[in-house]
């Protein structure tokens, strides 16, 4: 039996479950990794938020995101049963430049990411892309549809990020656990087909 690394105590995967995979869920600051983590976990999820303050104000861009009166200040953990015998241990990273420190910790391990964005916020998730791509970690594009937010299709944002050819933008919405978890399936089978093309081409 295969468990995630860095799994929190207490969350073995069950008896039956033969394979856990770890995966990221990365984007800016305010983008909804919190909710998705929440709203496709089967446990309760574990969340680090602490209240914003004033003090955060001068680092923190709330634009877009006024309403936000929480942020991530470590990690979200949840996990999710795609099929008999395959789970998936959901690691939800801070958004905010002041934490990236934590990234390389809980990149150790991940089959692979799934990378947040706001259409009204595009920019916010260049950092993301950057990081996974320099590191050669298989990631997707889930573009969160925020109701007040321009409609773009999949091509589109994959131009405005400059995205390497091939790598999948997805449309979503975090809130609901059907589409989280098809952003999961879809981000699953793109990191198998990586991880496998780099086997035969070590083999080659």
């Amino acid at each position: 039996m295969n468990a995630a690394p860095g799994a929190p105590d207490g969350a073995a995967p069950d008896p039956d479950t033969e394979l856990a995979l770890k995966i990221l869920v990365a984007g800016g600051f305010g983008v909804g990794k919190t909710t998705l983590v929440g709203s496709v976990s089967e446990i309760r999820p574990l969340r680090t938020e602490e209240g914003l303050t004033e003090v955060g104000e001068a680092v923190d861009d709330t634009g877009g995101v006024s309403q936000k009166t929480t942020t991530t200040v470590a990690m979200d953990f949840g996990r999710i049963t795609i099929r008999d015998g395959l789970s998936l241990y959901l690691f939800g990273t801070p958004g905010q430049d002041r934490f990236w420190f934590l990234w390389d910790d809980l990149s150790e391990g991940a089959l692979g990411a799934v990378v947040l964005a706001d259409t009204r916020r595009l920019e916010d998730c260049f950092p993301a892309v950057d990081y996974f791509e320099r590191r050669a970690i298989p990631f997707l594009v889930a573009v969160n549809c925020f109701a007040d937010a321009r409609s773009y299709g999949a091509d589109e944002v994959a131009r405005a990020l400059d995205l390497d050819r091939g790598t999948p933008v997805v449309l979503c919405d975090a809130r609901d656990r059907d589409s989280g978890k098809e952003v999961l399936v879809r981000l699953v089978e793109y990191a198998g087909r990586r991880h496998s093309a780099r086997i035969l081409d070590s083999v080659g």
